[in-house]
């Protein structure tokens, strides 16, 4: 067991920085924001990170917040003028952040190193750190969907004018959403970056943006199990379809077609609803069946206590 742990140890912690970064998605696609900034602010969280604990001297763990709180500040700059756009407005805003972030990356020789990237960080956020922050994680997220603030999400997802009907503050909500997936995708590139001993801007670009989106439409957006879902499927496919190496994007595309044609509410959430269903249905036919032994009763009593009258002198 520890062999097989050791062996794919990596591989673990591959997943779990991949679902934190699936659930900063998660968040602003429940709210109903359509935003692709994931990929820009964990490339914030991860360069701030690594650049303050290796040219200013900063101790991981207050680079980690510094990179976190990074990704929670410049989201929540972004969605100031982006909180009242909608759709593939906010897209295409949040995408040229995200090309604007990995520019300054790649070009800025002096402080990034360039395409070289950021070397020698010293690896402290081990799979233990990393699967205790994504527990953490999504029990804060969880909890908050059954409060007022997940609610309002869920009602601004599935239609604005009802939520604004209802009295919803809608940009509100909006900018609460970009915050916290700033948040949480700093943290997740503020980890990936204590955890992998060096980073570099490829690792931020297109690529990532479309697997984390793929990942979250893959296991569903409704449930932050959608998120942690798409997350482990899409990061070990690699690895069980070795043999597919050369067309893995081509292995993905087919795998995320199908799911959208068959299961449109993705993996994780369709298999979450099927057994609501069930679970309502057993508890239906334990009611129905409970109400007809009723009568049955009834008339078993009422038939003894005729035979007892006839039979008395």
């Amino acid at each position: 067991m520890m062999n097989f742990f050791y062996t794919y140890q990596s591989l673990l912690d591959h997943v779990l920085v991949y679902a934190l970064l699936a659930m900063s998605q998660y968040v602003v696609l429940r709210a109903g924001v359509f935003s692709l900034g994931t990929a820009g602010f964990a490339a914030l969280g991860a360069y701030a990170c690594a650049l303050l604990i290796t040219k200013a001297g900063w101790t991981p763990l207050a680079a980690i917040v510094a990179g976190t709180l990074l990704g929670a500040v410049a989201s929540g700059l972004l969605a100031m003028p982006l909180s009242r756009l909608r759709g593939v407005f906010q897209a295409v805003a949040t995408l040229a952040m995200v090309q604007i972030v990995l520019s300054a990356t790649q070009n800025w020789v002096s402080v990034t190193n360039g395409a070289l990237g950021v070397n020698g960080i010293p690896k402290v956020a081990g799979t233990g750190e990393l699967l205790l922050t994504v527990i953490v994680v999504v029990a804060v997220l969880g909890a908050m969907g059954r409060y007022r603030i997940g609610r309002a999400m869920d009602v601004i997802r599935e239609d604005e004018t009802v939520a604004v009907s209802l009295g919803i503050p809608v940009p509100h909500y909006h900018r609460i959403a970009f915050v916290l997936s700033g948040f949480l995708a700093g943290l997740g590139g503020a980890l990936q970056a204590t955890s992998s001993y060096a980073i570099t801007p490829g690792e931020f670009g297109f690529g990532m943006l479309v697997t984390v989106l793929a990942m979250v439409v893959l296991g569903g957006r409704t449930s932050v199990w959608g998120a942690l879902a798409g997350a482990a499927i899409l990061t070990t496919l690699p690895e069980l379809f070795r043999v597919f190496a050369d067309y893995r994007n081509v292995v993905e595309g087919i795998l995320l077609m199908l799911v959208i044609v068959y299961l449109p509410r993705g993996v994780a959430d369709t298999l979450i609803a099927m057994l609501r269903d069930r679970r309502l249905r057993h508890r239906a036919g334990g009611a129905r069946a409970g109400q007809a032994s009723v009568p049955a009763i009834t008339k078993t009593v009422t038939v003894n206590t005729s035979i007892e009258g006839s039979v008395r002198p």
